[in-house]
């Protein structure tokens, strides 16, 4: 018996339900083996309103991680956080030495609200060293405007504005994940393959419990496209997986509530709406 094998480069959410935790549990829903190298070590405190804390690992053992899961022969491999210019140009050598076309970007932004100055270092080494090199990259709206150095998108057409922009700076594909902040009245992610683009709708989830499903979202990819689907299926599938995980959400404690990574195939695939605009 053999197995697709999938690689996270992201950060380790201690609480389980985001990183490279999520991608584990995404990955073997697919039915992909899943490995990891780690960027940073996320905690929360419980006696201070589930505050975070990050822990950077050094760069060198970074890359003797990826040395020992690239040698295995990965067929397909996601980013999630990647703290550093360093950590991010680190991934992007090893992706372009692992020579692999099954690349997906998730480019994960820590900060704590749009009007928070992110290092713009941080954002240009991701459109330098980590775009050209993506099948497909995953942005959230704040994301997603930050990359194209433009204001955050919350129409559907600012989306297509956004898109076209990354799609520009290299991504073969680049999917814009609407959230909540879109204004729109449906769960809506508008996919990009440089010539068409695809809203990719479903009803929105009456839960709060949402902690990691922009991870599981580009987990899913990552895993579809190991096992053999083209781009614009991956993503559908992946959409479906998503919006079952969130509708299937669930309280952790009082701060957060994770999606349920296996509700998809506990109770069957959701209904979504595919349209090109």
């Amino acid at each position: 018996m053999t197995m697709k094998k999938t690689l996270t480069i992201a950060g380790s959410d201690t609480s389980g339900g985001a990183g490279i935790q999520a991608d584990l549990k995404t990955f073997q829903e697919h039915g992909t083996y899943g490995m990891t190298a780690l960027t940073v070590i996320v905690t929360m405190d419980p006696e201070n309103h589930w505050s975070h804390g990050v822990y950077s690992l050094p760069i060198d053992v970074l890359q003797a991680q990826l040395k020992t899961a690239l040698s295995t022969g990965i067929d397909a491999i996601k980013t999630g956080m990647l703290s550093t210019e360093e950590v991010i140009q680190t991934a992007g050598e090893a992706i372009t030495a692992s020579g692999l076309d099954h690349v997906v970007i998730d480019p994960v932004m820590v900060c704590k609200g749009e009007d928070e100055v992110l290092n713009p270092g941080t954002v240009d080494a991701m459109v330098k060293f980590l775009l050209p090199k993506a099948e497909i990259v995953t942005p959230n709206l704040f994301e997603a405007g930050q990359l194209a150095g433009l204001k955050t998108p919350k129409t559907i057409d600012d989306m297509k504005i956004v898109a076209k922009k990354i799609h520009e700076h290299g991504a073969r594909n680049v999917v814009i994940k609407g959230g909540k902040q879109l204004q729109h009245d449906r769960a809506a992610d508008l996919f990009y393959d440089g010539h068409t683009f695809l809203l990719l709708e479903a009803d929105k989830a009456k839960t709060y419990f949402n902690h990691g499903a922009g991870c599981t979202f580009a987990a899913a990819i990552t895993a579809n496209l190991a096992n053999g689907l083209t781009i614009k299926d991956a993503v559908i599938e992946a959409k479906k997986f998503v919006t079952a995980a969130i509708s299937n959400g669930w309280k952790l404690n009082d701060y957060v509530g994770p999606v349920m990574h296996g509700a998809k195939n506990r109770f069957g695939a959701p209904e979504i709406t595919t349209t090109e605009v």
